[in-house]
């Protein structure tokens, strides 16, 4: 689909290129092109090398040729390159480590635990009593294939420490829960775990999906 633009200058403009000075008065005479027409720069080059190039680059003003802006950017000889170590939060969270918690710490609050929820997949947040927890359900095949996610949930977070709480429902369901119930809420620990369970493979124990003709 063709896409049209106009152009409108009130006042007159000069166009300066290659020391050639033009001045055009748009006023009463707005560009119209077609940016899908293949022709388009062919219009625009008919009327002069000077407007097409004022639409691109512009020539450094003295002021910033004095600050020698151009001196640190990538290419110059000089070029500072720096390795940084990144931080925690830039780390994916199944690469942590579990800590103690303290009893006397406070839960992570709703506002938290909704940053942290972004880098889990399928889990939600759910409020019971005034405790935020976690919760992620499943729908697999049958219950052979509930006994087997299960198995791979608990190797999976056996270096942890940790282990949330499972509950099979019907024959092929199984939900489970995260969160820490010493401090009576969610610690990172439990978005920690979280995550890996994200990394556990299942594919083969869900139902296959139709495909309609």
């Amino acid at each position: 689909m063709a896409v049209f633009a106009s152009l409108h200058f009130t006042p007159p403009l000069t166009f300066h290129t290659n020391q050639l000075h033009k001045s055009f008065n748009l006023n009463h005479h707005p560009l119209r092109f077609n940016l899908g027409s293949k022709t388009s720069r062919a219009r625009i080059l008919a009327m002069g090398p000077d407007l097409l190039g004022d639409f691109g680059a512009r020539d450094p003003f003295p002021a910033e040729i004095e600050s020698n802006f151009g001196d640190k950017v990538i290419g110059a000889h000089d070029t500072e390159h720096k390795i940084l170590i990144p931080n925690i939060a830039a780390l994916a969270l199944s690469k942590l480590e579990c800590t103690p918690v303290s009893d006397l710490q406070a839960p992570m609050s709703q506002d938290d635990a909704k940053t942290l929820l972004r880098k889990v997949i399928g889990w939600k947040l759910v409020n019971e009593d005034g405790i935020l927890k976690l919760q992620c359900l499943w729908k697999l095949k049958d219950s052979e294939c509930v006994e087997e996610l299960i198995n791979r949930i608990n190797k999976a977070v056996e270096s942890t420490g940790l282990s949330p709480n499972i509950h099979r429902i019907q024959s092929n369901q199984v939900k489970a829960e995260l969160w820490t119930s010493s401090i009576g809420g969610l610690s990172m620990n439990d978005f920690i775990v979280a995550s890996k369970i994200d990394e556990i493979k299942y594919t083969d124990l869900v139902p296959r999906k139709r495909a309609w003709a």
